[in-house]
């Protein structure tokens, strides 16, 4: 809801200043920082579970254990943001993840582990709902879906720098994988102490907004003041919220394969031979160290390591070309006269169908490096439907956008919840089956889909006043 019309007290002629930009880029910076920090542990399993002695359940159960506090506390989070503003909650929740980061290199059991990452995850789940609701307040709302775009694209890329991160710290720095968590947990505490000194939950409130950029952000107002009066009965009684909570779920749960299970995957199932493929067998010769020592720069089981991060990676740095450019192509359209609940909804069916049927073609594509780009498609597609599930959080919530979009991330969470505990029971009672893991993601992303024919991702909360559909 817009708030009521009221004479612009910018002086005539003032260019807007552009403070917002810097929030977005505190929100870019944080989302590849969570990323790096929620997907290295994967990139580490086969050091992980050697050392700790742990079975394929064992690690399925850690990583759900994530997954469950990443779920179980993005309500309360994203309530907490709306209450006491999104500064206090989000330097709390870095500081608190970064912790736990650094503590998984003190873990010696599965047990322990476990309860490490289940702590971690509650910490990362107030990110993304406090970093929607800073958006809430500091961006036009013609401008929230491409800014989610590109937001979203830092954090996949984030993700997808993790895997070859933690293999070059641990090569060129000597360190061993306890160390390599430490050393990420730092980033997030530098990231906490300047946000804490810059950040204004209410740009009124920060020096370098001038009025004219005041004046953009005008009908935002009604979103800085903190409140914690959330309309529950009118969130649970909305078809629209839980068609978009279960989209989420059925998105999440094929998505979380990429940090979760993948480097398993490609262990065991799909042969470094470098020289099956040309591009592996050229990237190989140049990382190699010759015999003589006058070349290259890596031991041969480095470059095995090296080539297999990289791999790794594709998938989520293709999903953040995905959500960049839905952002943009959605924003475009909508400007060009486009309907949103349209726009929005055809998106959202063409990315979950798409990264359906993507996902398990690529478990037929016998090259190495084919099969991964593959299934960089199958999450390009994926995050075709991020931005427009994202910008209908803020338009649904309103000045509840820190609520809805925690519980969206809740639902969605509880995917990943189950897909990293179904996928370890799976290979552990079907001798390595992994089609059937390939197929289950595929098979709940096309029941998302459907959801999409039937979600309203416009209507706020408090309909006296309805956005354009």
């Amino acid at each position: 809801m817009s708030s009521p019309a009221t004479p612009s007290t910018a002086p005539a002629g003032q260019v807007p200043t552009r403070t917002r930009y810097w929030v977005v880029a505190f929100a870019i910076s944080l989302a590849m920082i969570q990323y790096i920090d929620r997907a290295c542990l994967a990139q580490v399993q086969p050091e992980i579970m050697g050392d700790l002695k742990l079975s394929n359940e064992q690690w399925g159960y850690i990583n759900s254990a994530f997954a469950l506090a990443y779920a179980l506390f993005e309500i309360p989070t994203g309530w907490l943001g709306d209450r006491i503003g999104a500064r206090k909650v989000l330097t709390r929740v870095v500081l608190w993840w970064s912790v736990f980061t650094a503590a998984v290199g003190a873990a010696w059991s599965a047990g322990s582990l476990m309860v490490i990452r289940f702590l971690f995850g509650a910490g990362e789940a107030g990110c993304f709902p406090n970093l929607t609701k800073a958006f809430s307040t500091w961006l036009p709302r013609n401008e929230r879906t491409r800014i989610q775009g590109v937001m979203w694209m830092g954090a996949r890329w984030g993700g997808a720098m993790a895997p070859l991160l933690i293999v070059l710290v641990m090569v060129f720095m000597n360190l061993n994988w306890r160390w390599a968590f430490v050393v990420f947990a730092m980033l997030g505490a530098v990231w906490a102490a300047v946000f804490w000194w810059w950040f204004r939950d209410n740009p009124q409130d920060h020096p370098r907004v001038n009025a004219a950029e005041l004046e953009l952000l005008r009908e935002n107002q009604q979103n800085a003041t903190g409140h914690g009066d959330v309309p529950w009965r009118l969130l649970l009684s909305r078809p629209s919220v839980w068609l978009l909570w279960l989209q989420y779920f059925c998105l999440s749960y094929g998505w979380y394969f990429y940090i979760t299970w993948l480097p398993k995957y490609l262990k065991d199932q799909r042969s470094m031979d470098f020289n099956s493929n040309a591009v592996l067998k050229w990237l190989a010769d140049h990382l190699e160290r010759t015999a003589d020592g006058t070349h290259g720069w890596f031991t041969h089981a480095q470059t095995g390591k090296i080539v297999s991060a990289t791999l790794a990676g594709i998938p989520l740095f293709c999903g953040g070309i995905g959500s960049l450019f839905a952002g943009w192509l959605i924003s475009r359209l909508i400007a060009n006269g486009g309907r949103p609940l349209v726009v929005r909804r055809a998106f959202g069916v063409i990315g979950l169908a798409g990264a359906g049927t993507l996902l398990l073609a690529s478990f037929y594509v016998a090259d190495p490096l084919w099969a991964m780009l593959a299934m960089g498609a199958a999450s390009f597609s994926n995050d075709l439907s991020m931005p427009g599930s994202w910008a209908s959080c803020m338009d649904i919530g309103g000045k509840y956008a820190g609520t809805v979009s925690g519980s969206m991330n809740m639902m969605g969470n509880f995917g990943g919840v189950v897909f990293p505990a179904a996928a370890g029971l799976i290979l552990a009672h079907t001798s390595q089956n992994w089609w059937l893991v390939f197929a289950s993601a595929s098979v709940i992303y096309f029941l998302g889909a459907v959801c999409w024919f039937f979600i309203d991702p416009v209507t706020p909360l408090d309909a006296r006043e309805k956005i354009a559909t």
